[in-house]
């Protein structure tokens, strides 16, 4: 059984979905990448779900760039992936609407760029660290089940109510790191986070992940980013490997040296130098107590 098999077996067969008659919207949907999310309750199995309601035309657009590749579906990935760090998806579909949808456990906590937006360092003190080896240890998990997350940023990562955690969320620009996904030319993603091979549409590979992955430790210790970031557009990610990043000891002399050498290492713009994996990168902070240093 291949891949795709594999991932088809996981979604059971059923009728299009009645959103409307299955679910109570309980607060106002928000606007992601591929359509809206919103908490409502499930009539059906008497619980408080989030519900990703997918956008039919950016959808469209978005598969149409893997035409004739086979590629799985958002939802057919969300299914497969168990982890602790990884937001649980329960079941995903088409609704009556043709629109595609995915429920998925609701969190009753912040949004991790909600955080870095406020710059809640007291929401964040002492925290980093352990944000940090999750948000890896997620990444880490969606590479070795063979994909590529390719948008890595605070906005993906969900908080615990007691800030105990996060998980992952959001599979909208996935993509099986095989060869005829890795092909110059998908440039999705978010501009800040985006690494330059994206950007200059050359070959790409979980290195992209990596990349995204270190710009969003350096905004979460420092609330700051490593290249100007007036610009938000994908010409902001020109800057990715023409000007070298801020060092973050500029921005936060205290953080252990250990995890800021960890966290730039992984925004290299040469790819031989960049850190090579997630797995790398956890056996860099291994042993590392705080994000203060010793």
């Amino acid at each position: 059984m291949g891949l795709l098999d594999s991932l088809r077996s996981l979604l059971k067969p059923q009728q299009k979905l009645d959103a409307d008659a299955r679910f109570e919207r309980l607060r106002s949907s928000v606007s992601g990448t591929m359509g809206d999310f919103s908490v409502v309750r499930d009539r059906q199995e008497n619980r408080i779900v989030g519900l990703k309601l997918c956008d039919p035309e950016k959808f469209s657009t978005f598969e149409a760039r893997f035409k004739g590749l086979k590629k799985p579906t958002e939802g057919e990935i969300a299914l497969r992936m168990d982890h602790p760090r990884v937001m649980k998806t329960y079941e995903a579909g088409m609704t009556l609407k043709k629109q595609h949808y995915l429920v998925s456990e609701f969190i009753e906590g912040p949004g991790l760029q909600q955080l870095v937006q406020k710059r809640d360092e007291q929401s964040l003190h002492g925290r980093r660290l352990l944000f940090i080896r999750q948000m890896a240890e997620a990444i880490e998990y969606v590479h070795k089940q063979g994909f590529i997350h390719r948008d890595v940023c605070p906005r993906n990562f969900i908080c615990f109510a007691d800030l105990s955690g996060l998980k992952l969320i959001d599979f909208g620009l996935t993509v099986p790191a095989e060869k005829e996904f890795m092909q110059p030319g998908n440039r999705t993603g978010t501009p800040l986070f985006m690494a330059p091979e994206i950007v200059r549409r050359r070959a790409t590979d979980q290195r992209v992940d990596i990349f995204a992955f270190g710009v969003t430790a350096y905004n979460v210790c420092s609330f700051e980013f490593p290249w100007p970031a007036g610009d938000t557009t994908g010409r902001a990610a020109l800057y990715h490997d023409t000007d070298p990043p801020v060092d973050l000891h500029n921005y936060v002399p205290q953080l252990n040296p250990t995890l800021a050498r960890a966290i730039m290492g992984c925004m290299e713009s040469d790819l031989n130098k960049r850190t090579p994996t997630m797995s790398f990168f956890l056996s860099q902070i291994r042993n590392l107590q705080s994000e203060y240093d010793q």
